[in-house]
């Protein structure tokens, strides 16, 4: 679901897309009914798919790469020291076949749920594949989670079988996990005394029948990332699956040639989407980031032609940019014809982002000046909507169709409409069977007539693209009763180069305001005198441009730095970086009525 954009570290050191030969032509018609505007995408083949991997399942996919592409290298994994090791496909899919085998061995009644909690690796992918080979579902857990959360995910899905994988902080972890719970470990786990996975790959033989899965058979529980509460587990079925990877093929034509890095965590949906099932239906190579450390190097390693991101790591690469050359002197230097290109090239190069054809930006709303600052330099940066309840299969912005502020068209197969009160709801193939063991909840997530609620405000274009206006339950009420929207009020904050996060809130004071957390560099340098008085300064001019740019009832009361640093660990944030905002209203909720007695543009906490 969109939400404000957030500027975190790049890689948490405990944590445009697809290929068919198939050519698409494309109608898109709206049309108005009792609701609103409902748009609907239709599509029509004129061509064939010799890659056979159309409209399969993603199993069946599997398959097929494993004898099409049988010796051609499908994952490279980093091992530590500048070490790798090479996956080809063929081997790939035979150890998830002996894990399979081995899983099938435990004689678990059929469809029993079994968790993968690692950061992204190679075993990763193939324990997805051994788990829906040996008949039973996959739940993905995030590296990040606490012990608490562990335990309730485990116990909630009714988990039989773990996989605990490469960690940064098991031993807080590992308090969740209830003794009665297998947990088998990979060649990158931290140091435990269970069952090994090239120990059990060693002993045990292929699975040789190319099992299939019913099309509605439960492929996975997907647990949201708890920003409002409890978790909630997404159920998602293979047809979902094979949908919406074939569906990102068909819109974007990417080639099986191109070359992604994983880093973004695979228990989201959005980097599940795009680079599990992405690879699987297209057969492109994935690469491995092995941390933070070592990310630059990772990045180059790989060289992608096809890049994924959050707003968080887009802005950090901007600062990067900006702390060895100033913005206005680069500005200059780019408004020089003989030296635009050059410069531009170099930008990309230095950034390890010189072969990108298309990049990918979602999970949040990106700056609209970080947006335009990208498609300056040539990078074609595309947009993307979707959410867990449709394995992030929603809206995408098609190469050559990017408006800034809109995050695209609806993808293949997916109808969207705007409800009486503005809120987004979207239908297709794609869409979660329900919530697990929560009837009264999925009831409320579906419409009468089977679209889904997002939960965001939004609007349609007339060439059918969206742009999304805030979230309905993020909407606030003033003292004067007048409702405010944060989250395009937050987004045009995050342009400034110093701010890391900010949420805007208010609720019940005449006017809202803003709480902003600095950008690490910001940070150190607030020591010097000279350097927090023109940051000052810095703040209440955008503060400035902000208020001549929004509705009155809207306009800021006055900025506040806050010294906290909002992040997984002191509860700020969900695994998937997303703000907790009635977590950090809270924390400064005591010092709201003397902050606004003040009277200042700019505070400090």
């Amino acid at each position: 679901m969109g939400m404000q954009a957030l500027k975190t570290p790049l890689l948490q050191k405990h944590q445009p897309l697809l290929f068919s030969v198939a050519v698409l032509t494309s109608t898109t018609e709206c049309r108005h009914d009792t609701v609103g505007v409902v748009q609907k995408t239709k599509y029509k083949y004129t061509g064939k798919d010799h890659m056979d991997t159309k409209n399969k399942l993603p199993l069946e996919m599997i398959y097929h790469w494993e004898t099409a592409k049988a010796e051609d290298i499908y994952m490279t994994q980093p091992t530590g020291g500048g070490q790798v090791v090479d996956y080809t496909w063929r081997r790939a899919v035979g150890e998830a076949r002996r894990m399979a085998s081995y899983l099938k061995s435990l004689n678990l009644p059929a469809g029993s749920r079994i968790g993968i909690m690692s950061k992204n690796c190679a075993h990763w992918i193939m324990s997805d594949w051994a788990i829906w080979m040996a008949g039973h579902v996959s739940v993905p857990l995030y590296p990040t989670l606490n012990a608490d959360t562990v335990r309730y995910t485990i116990e909630h899905s009714g988990l039989e079988v773990l996989f605990v994988g490469k960690l940064d902080d098991w031993e807080t972890m590992k308090p969740g996990v209830p003794e009665n719970v297998l947990c088998l470990s990979y060649p990158l786990s931290p140091k435990n005394d269970f069952k090994s996975w090239d120990d059990i790959v060693s002993k045990f033989p292929p699975l040789e029948e190319n099992v299939e899965r019913d099309p509605k058979e439960l492929a996975t529980l997907v647990y949201t990332s708890g920003s409002t509460g409890r978790p909630k587990g997404v159920m998602l079925d293979f047809a979902s699956l094979g949908y919406a990877a074939a569906g990102g093929i068909d819109a974007l034509e990417v080639t099986p040639n191109e070359r992604m890095l994983s880093y973004l965590p695979l228990s989201h949906v959005f980097e599940r989407f795009v680079v599990e099932l992405g690879s699987m239906h297209s057969g492109f190579r994935l690469y491995f980031a092995e941390s933070l450390d070592t990310f630059v190097n990772d990045l180059k390693r790989a060289q992608p032609t096809l890049f994924l991101a959050v707003p968080r790591i887009w802005t950090k690469f901007q600062h990067g940019v900006f702390e060895k050359m100033p913005q206005k002197k680069l500005q200059k230097l780019l408004r020089i014809p003989v030296l635009n290109r050059v410069i531009k090239k170099k930008i990309l190069t230095n950034l390890g982002l010189q072969h990108v054809k298309f990049a990918g930006s979602g999970s949040a709303p990106l700056s609209h000046d970080i947006l335009d600052w990208y498609r300056g330099l040539g990078l074609e940066l595309l947009e993307g909507y979707g959410m867990s309840e449709n394995f992030a299969y929603s809206h995408m912005t098609k190469p050559g169709r990017a408006r800034t502020g809109y995050v695209g068209e609806a993808l293949p197969g997916v109808e969207v409409k705007i409800s009486d009160i503005g809120e987004v709801l979207v239908k297709s193939p794609a869409t979660m069977n329900g919530y697990y063991k929560d009837e009264e909840k999925t009831r409320e997530t579906f419409s009468e007539d089977g679209f889904l609620r997002t939960g965001d405000k939004g609007e349609i274009d007339e060439l059918g693209r969206l742009k999304l206006t805030g979230r309905i339950k993020e909407i606030f009420k003033t003292s004067k009763g007048k409702y405010v929207a944060p989250a395009p009020i937050e987004n045009r904050l995050m342009s400034h180069p110093d701010i890391e996060m900010v949420c805007v809130s208010g609720a019940n004071y005449p006017q809202p305001h803003c709480l902003v957390m600095l950008s690490e560099e910001a940070q150190r340098k607030t020591a010097d005198e000279a350097f927090r008085k023109e940051l000052e300064t810095s703040f209440a001019s955008l503060l400035k441009d902000v208020n001549q740019a929004v509705d009155p009832h809207e306009q800021l009361k006055f900025i506040a730095v806050v010294k906290d640093e909002w992040n997984i660990e002191n509860d700020f944030l969900t695994p998937t970086m997303k703000l907790k905002r009635n977590v950090v209203e809270d924390a400064y909720k005591r010092d709201l009525d003397s902050w606004y007695e003040q009277r200042q543009s700019v505070i400090w906490e």
